[in-house]
């Protein structure tokens, strides 16, 4: 169509100024030291200032991480989909929400009930109760948190790939004499290893970008990492952007890294699993008691990953006193009037989050959809640039890329001066979850064949009617999902809002990370309630309009 011509010129530029320019602006500003050019920089920078430990803690954390998810993810996985239980695929749904929560919120919720007189100990008062309590606040805490919320990214994509190994690899192991555990061993583990090294590589490079957790559990422990050390040096005083810049750059590089040695992975142990030939999936039956063992592990991680930190949240949330604990005569719902008594603080913390939420949800929407369709099929090379930059954000921790964003915008040669405007936080928004609209809506044109556009313009209709009134319904659906990933995430996203935010505005995440840090916790949690409470009914009324719309693509 004529009006992609123009666009994939642009449209590399425009990503060009937006995305990879952030980048370089905090390599170069960190190899840049007085005045000359140090490749070494960072490196000094971090032996000059003693920051090798933050360094070290990072990598050692997504290693744990990385451990603990696999010992998690993988018998769920195999559970699911190789015995009966993969019938219940609601449980599915039910495991993303540990995914789907801010971590930082349910980190706070782990607080709670841990911490000394806590809930923990509140419902089992006993010496083992306050021996887990005071040995939990410890890097092994933090791996378990982070490990909770993580695990169902990676079992997600253990499931799929074991899903399709098909029955005709073990039947042949089978037929040859081989046991269940050798060819769990020599057939299943090395076909599904390139789907696990992405896996397991993504949960490592989400745990080295994750600030929330280390940001509330990590900081009362005493591990700092990366992520907190960055934010610490460009929002506190004194502000230090060689620091925060050599910290990004090598976090950079160590993601960068990573991502090679998956896709090294990926090239050398990748095969043809699905054929023109059918395949039938094989079940492996079992007893009662199995049966009981594998219902009580999915119980048991669901407990953990959502009971615990949500009855911590909720209960927080209607407490009267701290300090009468957990009765029925300490609950109240004046937390929640006091939240959303027009004109108070928190009210207007929630407005700014719903009004900023829904200005970038849009424009991240109308810039996917037109990135989505100027990369098309990607047979060029330009298409290919814009698709790979289109991922960058996605794929970069987001402090690195807030903190190339504020060192662009603050330059003194931008002519524009979008710092600490409102502005700002909406461009950092939708920097951060293009990726999503970009990727949902390239999906759904890949799926329309070019005879819907060529039998509209064969009957008189021109460029921008056929897209109006072919593609553009078409495409609705995908539009759709990345405008709503946009806006649910947006709502409650707390790195940028603590990075770029002007200092007299607040955001519900702000709002609820100000509180627990100042001890107003019932505040905090009802307001983490009302932003959990009003994604999770946006996802449904969305999903439910869909279900309920046919979209038809042949």
């Amino acid at each position: 169509m004529n009006f992609k011509r123009p666009g994939t010129l642009l449209a590399p530029l425009l990503l060009a100024a937006l995305v990879v320019l952030p980048l370089i602006y905090v390599c170069l500003t960190s190899i840049w030291v007085n005045g000359r050019l140090d490749l070494l920089g960072p490196i000094r920078t971090i032996l000059r200032q003693n920051l090798t430990g933050v360094f070290t803690n990072s990598l050692f954390l997504g290693i744990c991480v990385v451990v603990i998810c696999t010992l998690l993810a993988f018998p769920l996985a195999w559970i699911m989909a190789k015995t009966p239980l993969r019938k219940h695929r609601w449980l599915d749904i039910v495991l993303l929400i540990p995914f789907m929560t801010p971590p930082y919120i349910g980190s706070m919720g782990w607080i709670l009930f841990m911490q000394r007189n806590g809930y923990l100990e509140q419902l089992w008062p006993s010496s083992t109760a306050a021996w887990i309590s005071t040995h939990f606040f410890s890097l092994t805490g933090m791996v378990a948190i982070m490990s909770l919320h993580l695990f169902p990214f990676l079992y997600l994509i253990l499931r799929g790939a074991i899903e399709q190994l098909g029955s005709s690899k073990e039947e042949a192991a089978a037929v040859h004499g081989a046991g269940f555990l050798y060819t769990m061993r020599r057939v299943m583990l090395p076909l599904i290893l390139a789907s696990y090294a992405m896996g397991a590589l993504l949960v490592f490079v989400k745990t080295l970008a994750e600030f929330g957790t280390p940001a509330t559990f990590g900081r009362r422990i005493g591990y700092s990492v990366l992520t907190t050390e960055i934010q610490g040096a460009i929002s506190s005083w004194p502000i230090d952007f060689g620091k925060a810049t050599s910290l990004s750059s090598l976090l950079l590089i160590a993601c960068l890294i990573l991502w090679y040695i998956q896709s090294v992975i990926v090239r050398r142990h990748s095969y043809n699993l699905v054929s023109g030939k059918g395949s039938r999936e094989r079940l492996y039956g079992y007893h009662v008691w199995q049966r009981a063992i594998a219902w009580g592990y999915i119980a048991i991680l669901l407990g953990t990953s959502i009971g615990i930190p949500y009855f911590s949240i909720v209960s927080a949330s209607l407490m009267k006193l701290r300090g009468a604990g957990l009765a029925w005569t300490n609950l109240t719902l004046s937390h929640y009037g006091e939240l959303l008594t027009w004109g108070s603080p928190s009210m207007k913390a929630l407005l700014n989050s719903l009004g900023l939420a829904l200005l970038a949800a849009c424009l991240a929407a109308a810039l996917g959809t037109w990135l989505a369709l100027t990369i098309g099929r990607s047979k060029r090379l330009s298409q290919r640039v814009t698709d790979m930059m289109s991922l960058l954000p996605n794929n970069v921790p987001d402090i690195i890329m807030v903190v190339g964003l504020i060192m662009l915008w603050n330059s003194t040669w931008m002519p524009i001066k979008l710092y600490n405007t409102y502005g700002m936080v909406v461009l950092t928004y939708v920097i951060f979850f293009l990726p999503y609209t970009v990727q949902y809506v390239k999906a759904r044109n890949g799926q329309l064949d070019d005879s819907l556009r060529h039998a509209g313009q064969v009957f008189g209709g021109r460029p921008w009617y056929v897209f109006r009134r072919i593609v553009l319904p078409l495409l609705l659906p995908g539009v759709i999902a990345g405008w709503m990933m946009t806006f649910t995430i947006s709502l409650r996203e707390l790195v940028a809002s603590l990075l770029v935010l002007p200092p007299s505005m607040r955001t519900s995440a702000t709002y609820i990370f100000a509180q627990f840090e100042q001890g107003q916790i019932s505040l905090g949690m009802a307001m983490a309630v009302i932003s959990v409470g009003l994604t999770t009914l946006l996802l449904l009324f969305v999903n439910s309009m869909n279900s309920n719309r046919k979209w038809n693509l042949s």
